[in-house]
């Protein structure tokens, strides 16, 4: 379907789920040649390393980026709703809340906490990545902002996959360092069903329809220019940016 087709259709709420489905089937991450390294156990320990760095980045925005949508809610029900996922990330009294998994990720593969925290050793690419994920859901209507999570549709699957691919494929891995998926596991798909109800019963234009769309495709290429950037850095060609993490450097 055009750019143009999809200006002037107007789509059943079932159309536009299925259309929504079609665009992760075919953009989401999963199909990167980094995610199929990764979860086949053809990585080294470094280049695992490398991309639970750069990851952490990605990992520390969510909670920004939620914390702008709530803040557009005029509805005390949606904001309620939608703060879960803050605490998810940032944790509560009980829970240390997913940037902290996170951090125990990088902990337990030897990386310092505090330099993972800086980002310093982030590739530019991945911080530029982030940066537009956060700047989007800020500018754009709260419709699009809602729309830009949908890829936690799709998770589930990446989940498992990791999770199986890395227990694995790696020694250096252990179910207790993959603890942050667990969590997720429950989580995504209980983000995405309230956020595809959301952009259901919402898009009823077709011009919202098409943002809605847009915005998908959005998130599923900063997913993938974060891929790219480390394919780039630590596979083919092998070429780390200046001040990046440098495996050959002693900044771990």
């Amino acid at each position: 379907m055009s750019p143009g087709a999809r200006s002037k259709e107007l789509l059943s709420p079932d159309a536009l789920e299925a259309e929504l489905r079609r665009i992760g089937a075919e953009r989401y991450h999963i199909h990167h040649p980094f995610h199929h390294l990764l979860h086949q156990g053809k990585l080294n320990r470094d280049q695992v390393r490398a991309w639970a760095l750069n990851r952490y980045c990605y990992q520390a925005a969510i909670p920004l980026k939620d914390a702008s949508i709530v803040a557009r809610m005029d509805d005390p029900a949606l904001r309620r709703e939608w703060r879960e996922r803050i605490i998810d990330h940032d944790g509560d009294q009980d829970d240390e809340g997913g940037i902290r998994r996170w951090l125990a990720l990088t902990d337990d593969l030897g990386l310092d906490r505090p330099y993972v925290v800086s980002r310093a050793g982030a590739l530019p690419a991945t911080r530029f990545a982030v940066e537009a994920y956060i700047h989007f859901v800020r500018e754009r209507t709260l419709l699009e902002a809602v729309a830009s999570s949908l890829t936690e549709l799709f998770s589930p699957q990446v989940i498992s996959e990791r999770v199986s691919g890395m227990l694995t494929g790696y020694d250096f891995i252990s179910e207790d360092t993959l603890r942050y998926f667990n969590k997720r596991l429950t989580q995504a798909p209980r983000d995405s069903e309230f956020a595809l109800d959301y952009v259901r019963r919402h898009a009823l234009r077709p011009d919202q329809q098409a943002a809605v769309l847009d915005a998908l495709r959005f998130k599923c290429d900063v997913l993938w220019a974060q891929l790219d950037a480390l394919h780039f850095a630590y596979v083919e060609p092998g070429l780390v940016p200046p001040g990046a993490y440098d495996p050959n450097e002693d900044v771990k």
